[in-house]
């Protein structure tokens, strides 16, 4: 449970700043750190036994049958990167606080971290992979989310859509891999596909498999040629940029390629796509990184080139190059994030992070620039730092691998990726801190607060204590991760700042030397690369998003014309076309059951229906026809259910049809008598026999149904209505227990539908429609007598007889036919006669109730009732009931079923009376008259009668008409 609640925290925590902001800045970022160290310390709990070589796992069922479960495993792996995670996503915490400005809303801003962070922990900590792309692809919303959090910026909104087009495809490639690794292990659990390395290499859907998810791990983690997209994720803020860069994020790419490390490297195939890429990838981005003006710009390309790095170590697919990958991490988030934090302290201080207008800082900002300039060295790879370490790891590791045969491809191309590495290092320092002080900085620069510089002094900090003392500090650590990683016993091996002379620290010096040369030599090279043909990735994935959005213009423009009518003829017609091939491919024997004879009534109703139906196609155009046409129809169905012992579908389908004959006629109040000609007579020919083709084929399908044997599910909840859901009616046990996720589903969409109501007809009172409503004039004369007096005084009778049927109907649902959708159907028409009665004035000003907040409570109280099923450890939506005695009383029996029932009714009642409401609001606008009286005729007071005199054509006769607009 503790590594579910490791998972749950940061996704509860986000519900938070936003809360709390109203308390004030400091409430907000310290509610959202104490989310973040409480997940830190539950997982840290769990070090010690993952140190000692166990693997904490925890699993709830949820689909088994399709193979998703919840499932979450701690190994060393997990726990290196999820620590990384929450640790640095604290101090992300505390230097967000201080370098975000009053006007940003820093409540949403902790929000959005929140749920990334989250995403992050459940993709380094899930078992199932099902869960993992889950959770992965929220990597992508959220990241989304923060990267175009100053919405106002054109760069931000662009860096947002590019970053989730791109990391959003690689997804969908990845979830098409992961699938295939399932479908070859049997098993989507990660603990036992990591089981299978050799069954699932020597498969022939290995390389797919492998280059789907490898497409998956190069985007996210900005691999050439996917690079392009991470540094215009730098027009976020400088907290996300710092977080994306040095803990998540880009690191979800590297972490997937460790954990699956066992089943898929130690190929050639992997190597020669993994280590060719990741090599390619350093150089390119430590190149274009050497050159970037931008602070940020520099730090982002570093990043890929960093990345490219680690991806190249675990290409090679030795388990030593698999512990420098692992310590190469560990480095590159300590001195990464505090790097990116200094450029941000540089831009909130100065003004700007163009270096090309910086310099001479380190007098104005010495802590800034001495935490800046650690960081770098460490960056660059110079002793005594960690960052060097790790450095001289990858060096020899490049050194001891051919490349196709060739041994010196890779030292050489590792070590010019090392050169232009120290040359951006240096210029990161010596361009920005050093240098002769300027007079023209946008602001005046000066060390930030100390919530701003102690965030990067601490990994500064953590940098140094590595690099002196790596045995100490870091080995146990990569140890276990390693172990983890490759999933098999390490060679010996001992961290350590100096190796003796060797070849890697010779190809390290040639870096350093040849990277200062470069920095000193920095303009001519710019001038150089400025001369050269160079493609710009961001303008051709513009190309390629524009080319792809007119392609789609030009499908759409073809085939979409707006018509439905054009739409359901090509839907229908491809249903034809794929079920007559299904029907002709296939085998085809006699039905076993025999035919039964047909009564004559059930006949006559058949023939009733048909003529019914066919009825409709002749006089469709005339509105209110249809509509009587169609309430027969309901009315055949209902009796067929009755005549089928079918009594529940049978109240259910007279109660729906009654309230939708009663909206559609209100409706109709608004609209013509007759449908305008629209189709020709090729068109309704062709429409026409579509609809045959498909009622052929669909009374065929169940002709051959019905007589051959099947097996059916009914036998089980006839058996088991009574005992495991404590009802006899096995209709309504299935609606709120058997099937109860179906019907809360349902209950949800009829909710919708009703809020749909309220959009459109909204929408229908403001802007052009309003005016055309407003100009509307009936076509038919309207009844001087539009509310009768015997129709009201009939409906105030019924009203206390109908909701004393509705309750009866509800409260006998669970054992005789009823319920609560039956009910509130009931009772719906009883208030939808009083509108009808009375006019929709009259009974608005009687009936002052938000149905939207009815619509509301019935869908939690349905929603509260199956949640109370996880405080018994029941699947969801499970029912459970019991049988109490009380005096006088008899026996009765209490359901949790009536509850989730009630808010079915609530739900029902009020979806159908807030789309009679709406048509109430359209009345009014239309100046149709509104009644202020429950009848247009009321008696005439004994002064005002005595005035109107005693005879003649004048006198009322004691009543006068009035009416109320």
């Amino acid at each position: 449970m503790t590594l579910a609640w490791i998972v749950l925290l940061p996704f509860l925590g986000a519900l938070l700043p936003g809360l709390l902001i109203r308390a004030g800045r400091d409430a907000c970022a310290l509610t959202t750190g104490a989310v973040t160290l409480t997940a830190l310390v539950l997982l840290l709990v769990q070090a010690p036994a993952v140190f000692a070589g166990e693997v904490i796992q925890a699993r709830w069922e949820w689909l088994p049958a399709l193979g998703l479960n919840v499932t979450f495993f701690l190994d060393g792996l997990g726990l290196f990167f999820a620590a990384l995670i929450l640790f640095i996503g604290l101090l992300i915490i505390t230097y967000a606080r201080y370098y975000l400005a009053k006007e940003d809303p820093m409540g949403q801003f902790y929000a959005y971290l929140l749920l990334f962070q989250g995403a992050m922990v459940g993709i380094v900590l899930s078992d199932n992979v099902l869960l993992l792309l889950i959770f992965w692809e929220l990597t992508s919303l959220s990241s989304f989310l923060l990267i175009g959090y100053w919405k106002h910026l054109p760069e931000g909104r662009q860096g947002a859509r590019m970053a989730l087009a791109v990391t959003g495809m690689g997804g969908l490639s990845m979830i098409a891999g992961m699938l295939i690794l399932g479908s070859i292990v049997g098993s989507y659990d990660l603990t036992v596909i990591l089981q299978h390395g050799e069954e699932i290499k020597a498969s022939p859907l290995y390389i797919p498999a492998l280059l789907l998810i490898l497409g998956g791990c190069f985007t996210k983690s900005a691999q050439f040629p996917f690079h392009f997209w991470l540094p215009h994720a730098m027009a976020a803020p400088t907290p996300v940029s710092a977080y994306l860069h040095s803990a998540t994020m880009v690191k979800a790419g590297i972490f997937l390629m460790a954990r699956m490390w066992p089943v898929l490297a130690g190929t050639d195939a992997w190597f020669y796509i993994v280590a060719t890429t990741g090599l390619v990838t350093m150089v390119v981005g430590a190149w274009i990184a050497l050159f970037k003006d931008d602070l940020k710009g520099l730090l982002a390309h570093s990043t890929v080139s960093h990345l490219g790095l680690v991806t190249m170590l675990f290409g090679f697919g030795t388990p030593m190059a698999a512990i420098a990958g692992v310590f190469h991490i560990l480095n590159h988030a300590t001195f990464k994030c505090a790097l990116f934090m200094t450029a941000g302290i540089v831009d909130h201080e100065a003004g700007t992070r163009d270096a090309r207008r910086l310099g001479g800082l380190a007098a104005l900002m010495p802590i800034t620039a001495t935490i800046a300039t650690l960081a770098a060295f460490s960056m660059a790879g110079i002793p005594p730092f960690n960052g060097f370490i790790s450095k001289e790891m990858m060096l020899h590791e490049a050194a001891q691998t051919p490349w196709a045969g060739n041994p010196w491809i890779l030292p050489a191309l590792a070590t010019l990726g090392a050169v232009f590495s120290v040359a951006y290092s240096f210029r990161y320092v010596f361009h920005v801190f050093f240098g002769p002080k300027r007079d023209d900085y946008p602001h005046h620069p000066h060390d930030p607060p100390a919530g701003m510089y102690l965030p990067p002094a601490l990994l500064v900090v953590m940098v140094i204590v590595i690099g002196l003392l790596p045995g100490i500090v870091a080995q146990p650590l990569v140890t276990v991760v390693s172990g983890a990683v490759t999933g098999a016993p390490l060679p010996d091996y001992y961290l350590a700042l100096w190796h003796g002379f060797n070849l890697a620290l010779g190809m390290s010096a040639i870096a350093v030397v040849a990277g200062i040369f470069l920095l000193f030599r920095h303009a001519a090279f710019n001038r150089l690369r400025l001369a050269l043909p160079r493609p710009e990735a961001k303008t051709m994935f513009d190309a390629t998003v524009n080319g792809l959005a007119a392609f789609s213009n030009l499908v759409i423009d073809g085939l979409h014309n707006g018509s439905l009518r054009r739409y359901m003829a090509f839907f229908i017609a491809s249903a034809l076309v794929v079920g007559t091939a299904a029907f002709a491919g296939g085998e085809h024997l006699a039905g076993t059951r025999e035919m039964t004879e047909a009564p004559f009534v059930p006949v006559l109703g058949w023939l009733l229906l048909i003529g019914a139906c066919i009825s409709i196609v002749f006089f469709h155009r005339n509105r209110l026809l249809t509509l009587v046409l169609v309430g027969v129809i309901g009315l055949i169905v209902s009796i067929a259910f009755v005549y089928l012992s079918a009594p529940d579908l049978a109240l259910t389908q007279i109660s729906v049809e009654v309230v939708t004959v009663i909206l559609l006629l209100l409706a109709l109040n608004f609209l013509p008598k007759e449908t305008p000609r629209e189709s020709s007579v090729g068109r309704r020919a062709r429409d026409g026999l579509l609809a045959g083709l498909s009622g052929l084929g669909i009374g065929s399908l169940i002709f051959m149904v019905m007589t051959r044997d099947f097996t059916s599910i009914s036998d089980f909840h006839l058996a088991e209505s009574k005992p495991g859901g404590g009802g006899t009616n096995v209709v309504n046990v299935i609606l709120v227990d058997f099937r109860g996720f179906d019907t809360f589903g349902e209950i949800i969409v009829l909710g919708i539908a009703a809020l749909a109501i309220y959009a459109l007809i909204d929408g229908a009172l403001h802007g052009p429609a309003a005016k055309r409503l407003n100009s509307w004039i009936p076509d038919q004369e309207r009844a001087q007598d539009r509310h009768p007096l015997m129709m009201v005084v009939a409906t105030r009778v019924m009203l206390p007889l109908s909701l004393l049927v509705g309750i009866y109907i509800f409260l006998r649902g669970h054992n005789e036919p009823g319920g609560g959708f039956i009910a509130g159907l009931v009772v719906a028409i009883a208030f939808l006669m009083q509108y009808m009665a009375s006019g929709f004035g009259w009974a608005e000003r009687r009936m002052r109730i938000d149905y939207h907040a009815v619509i509301a409570w019935g869908v939690l109280i349905a929603g509260l009732t199956g949640v109370g099923a996880w405080l018994a450890s029941r699947p969801f939506l499970t029912s459970d009931f019991t049988y109490v005695k009380l005096p006088i009383l008899e026996e009765f029996e209490l359901a949790t079923a009536m509850s989730f029932d009630v808010g079915v009714f609530l739900t029902v009642v009020g979806s159908v009376m807030l789309a009679l409401a709406n048509l109430s609001r359209l009345a009014r606008r239309t100046e149709e008259p509104v009644s202020a009286e429950p009848m247009d005729f009321r008696p005439v007071p004994d002064d005002e009668a005595g005035e109107t005199g005693s005879g003649g054509d004048d006198s009322k006769a004691g009543v006068a008409a009035k009416e109320s607009v």
